[in-house]
Formats: structure tokens, sequence, C-alpha cells
């Protein structure tokens, strides 16, 4: 089984790639190549500098993203957490109802 080996390229060499990739008499092919990366990775560093510009491969979206995701779960495991103790008190509460109608009949028999 081969090892894929997956290369990090930093923000300065994909803004580089980039604009080699806008520049006139070069394809995005052509330059992927000299770059010896896919041209389908070219085009997705292209169009995320398209709309962030300035802030594309600045990696912060994914630290939000990890941060909120982590956010999240600590809320359902506290979410879950109370929903457990409601339903067993829940269960208390009927159980000690239904003794009570028991009680209640009980007297209701005693008193004829």
């Amino acid at each position: 089984m081969s090892e894929r080996r997956y290369n990090r390229h930093n923000k300065e060499f994909k803004l580089e790639a980039v604009k080699r990739s806008f520049e006139p008499g070069k394809t995005a092919a052509e330059v992927a190549r000299e770059l010896d990366i896919q041209v389908t990775l070219l085009y997705k560093w292209r169009e995320q500098f398209e709309k962030k510009q300035g802030e594309a491969f600045s990696g912060k979206s994914t630290n939000n993203s990890s941060n909120e995701l982590e956010s999240l779960r600590k809320e359902v495991k506290r979410l879950r957490q109370e929903r457990d103790i409601l339903k067993k008190s829940l269960i208390f509460f009927a159980r000690d109802e239904d003794n009570d109608s028991d009680s209640s009949e009980d007297i209701d028999r005693s008193s004829r």
C-alpha cells in the first residue's frame, strides 16, 4: 500500500502561484506543472483568493471553526446532562404521584 504525502504550502507560496496563474501568456496548467502541484488545487486557491482577497490563506477560518465546534460539543454535553436530569425527575415524580393516588383510594375505602 502506498502512502499519500500531503504537502502543506504556506501563504506566500499559494499567493505566488495564484499571481503567476493570472499572468498573461501562462495557463493554470502550465503554472501547476512548473510548481509541481495539481491544477485543481491551483484553481481552488484562485477561487479562495477571489473570494477573500487579502485574507485568503490566513488559516484563521479553521481555527474559528474548530473553536466553534468545540464550544458546540460542550453545549451539547451540558444539554444532554440537563435532559437526563429532567427525565429522572419526571420518573421520580410520576412514581410519587402513583403512590399518592393509591393512598387516596385507601382513604376513600376506609371512610365508607
